[in-house]
């Protein structure tokens, strides 16, 4: 059986560079790090500007290798649905009273559910849903013109069916 080992990185898409904690391995290991690098780009350049989970396998017997892309996390999903860069409110922000980054539709919650369902391990559409509106009250961001809990509490009335399906 080949000798197996894997490297696993968090990188922006489509601007992977070898770094402290790569480019030792890989070199180690004599593999072609150029190569590798431009294999990660090509296959996260749909997720640029968030950061994506990136798995490479490698096979040092024989110098082949595997990229395996996951999904981005959901708070990057959600970030890139509402176009802001930076989910997080200022001390002068806070100040003049501000208490969210902004309002996200539940169509765009739903989108970013779909993309993550097979990574949640959720049961359902619903449940997956619900996490993803979790994860706006850490970030922080309102649902709907409400707060996330508030949301939660509604989806679970069935206020949202017709959406979520």
């Amino acid at each position: 059986m080949a000798r197996k080992e894997t490297l696993d990185l968090l990188i922006e898409g489509g601007k992977a560079a070898p770094g402290a904690n790569s480019a030792p391995k890989l070199s180690a290991l004599k593999m072609n790090v150029g190569e590798i690098f431009k294999q990660i780009n090509d296959k996260t350049k749909p997720y640029a500007g968030m950061q994506v989970p990136v798995k490479v396998i490698m096979y040092p017997d024989d110098k082949t290798f595997e990229v395996v892309v996951g999904t981005p996390p959901v708070s990057s999903l959600i970030k890139k649905e509402m176009k802001v860069e930076l989910a997080k409110i200022t001390e002068e922000e806070k100040t003049a009273g501000k208490t969210s980054v902004g309002d996200i539709k539940m169509e765009q919650i739903v989108n970013v559910a779909k993309m993550k369902q097979d990574a949640l391990f959720c049961r359902s559409l619903k449940a997956c849903v619900k996490q993803v509106v979790g994860t706006c009250a850490s970030m922080p961001i309102t649902v709907e013109g409400k707060k996330p809990i508030e949301v939660i509490k509604e989806i679970d009335a069935g206020a949202y069916d017709s959406i979520i399906q």
